[in-house]
């Protein structure tokens, strides 16, 4: 297997350095960009000396999830690769392959966006490919829910039979792949005490992928993730091989969890909140399953492990706790409100809406959010970002009185009059979308409370 030569992987890596010192970001993605420019296939070279490779793509949670999976690794003392920066476009794989000190022998954990995912996996030619969800986001760059899932059945066919698929069996678009490889494990829930009473109005995927027909769900969880079947052909939920038995939510302070496996039942005790974390745990479990790892040893590590910069991550700041939970998409919005519904005191919200290229431009989404389901809870509202005004305007036509809520067009601004507005030592809790989250760590970073994003590990 060639190398990229030296020149260019020097060049790559000055650019990194010069990029973090001039404060212009991390470095995680520029070195990529200029090594792929001059050695294209610089991801497939560099990834050779690595024993083997994962991959793990979703809508909503592979930054969790690959950061799950990365303990479960290192518990077992796997040396390890990864971007866990976040970086996760075919650039981002090359600079963290880039950067890593000892590759030989090392298995590398990438997360990947959803679009992305053939030309990485080409390059890689991944030993495990876990596919979790997919939901409506950033329609101006993705299309119809419906592209991606053609996208991914074309990525399967291409698979070599050695490579084992992980599947959400809940997501009817990611199950249908497990009749297109012999190599497969699923997760998903079974504790029928975390379902919701009906499918949303916000759900996505609820037609048949094999014949179009619509789909009955017997219990539904998060949007259209749950226990389906098609009354028109044979296409139904497979039984998981590894799913969430018992689900115990304890606010927003984390959750305990039974994972069936097939060795037996493990307990995970995690800090992460929330039924959606409890789907990135299973995915973890079943990773962990699917490459041989002692389960329980996997268990400890994955539910020691907090939370990836921007989701569900606390900090502490004048006297209060901040927890910033990244909100893109109405599947994701929806269950980080179901799970700030648990929390007894009134809810002091920041609400943070941009529509940059890495939210997508179109910020439409926020009218299938079900806001209302908090307005009764919230004792204070402060909004912020390129589009607040459009945030402030969803919450009013939802009934929420305007008096009651602020906006303010920076982020410093937006921080400072939530405090002022909120009890002492009372929660804040923040949902912004994706590069607004970065700005909203970035003024954290500046007030000294936060480590860099790139710096998570």
């Amino acid at each position: 297997m060639r190398t990229p030569s030296t020149v260019a992987r020097a060049l790559a890596r000055s650019i990194g350095w010069l990029s973090r010192h001039a404060g212009r970001g991390g470095g995680t993605t520029v070195p990529g960009v200029i090594l792929l420019r001059l050695r294209p296939d610089a991801v497939a070279e560099l990834a050779g000396p690595l024993g083997r490779s994962i991959v793990i793509s979703a809508t909503n949670g592979k930054t969790t999830t690959a950061r799950l999976v990365v303990a479960a690794l290192e518990a077992v003392d796997t040396p390890i690769v990864a971007n866990t920066a976040g970086s996760n476009l075919l650039r981002g794989v090359a600079t963290a392959l880039l950067d890593a000190k000892r590759p030989t022998g090392a298995t590398g954990v990438f997360e990947v966006d959803e679009a992305a995912m053939g030309s990485v996996v080409e390059q890689l030619a991944p030993e495990v490919v876990v596919l979790m969800n997919l939901f409506r986001d950033q329609l101006d760059r993705y299309g119809e829910l419906e592209a991606l899932a053609d996208g991914w059945v074309e990525l399967v066919d291409r698979l070599p039979e050695t490579t084992t698929l992980v599947l959400n069996a809940d997501d009817p678009a990611i199950a249908e792949l497990a009749h297109r490889h012999a190599k497969v494990v699923t997760f998903g829930v079974d504790d029928a005490s975390a379902a919701r009473a009906a499918v949303q109005h916000a759900a996505d995927s609820t037609t048949c992928r094999n014949c179009s027909s619509p789909l009955v769900y017997e219990r539904v969880f998060i949007g259209h993730l749950g226990h389906w079947r098609c009354p028109n052909c044979d296409r139904r939920r497979p039984p998981p091989d590894v799913s969430v038995a018992a689900f115990d939510p304890e606010g927003i302070s984390g959750s305990s969890l039974t994972v069936a496996t097939p060795t037996g039942p493990v307990a995970v005790a995690t800090a992460l909140p929330g039924l959606h974390n409890a789907y990135n745990v299973a995915a973890a479990v079943a990773t962990a399953s699917s490459l041989g790892l002692d389960l329980h040893t996997s268990a400890r590590a994955i539910g020691s492990t907090g939370a990836a910069f921007g989701r569900a991550e606390r900090v502490a700041l004048a006297g209060h706790d901040l927890m910033v939970l990244l909100a893109k998409n109405p599947a994701g919005v929806n269950e980080n409100l179901r799970t700030l519904v648990l929390h007894p005191d009134p809810l002091h919200l920041l609400v943070l809406l941009n529509d940059r290229t890495a939210d997508g431009r179109d910020v439409s989404w926020i009218w299938d959010v079900d806001y209302e389901e908090i307005f009764d809870r919230v004792g204070s509202l402060t909004i912020c970002g390129d589009r607040g005004h459009d945030m402030a305007l969803r919450f009013r036509y939802g009934g929420f009185p305007v008096d009651r809520l602020t906006v303010h067009s920076n982020v410093g601004d937006a921080l400072d009059a939530a405090l002022l507005t909120m009890p002492d030592r009372a929660p804040l809790f923040a949902l912004p979308t994706y590069t607004a989250m970065l700005e909203l760590r970035a003024e954290l970073v500046r007030r000294g409370v936060a480590d860099d994003f790139w710096k998570d590990a």
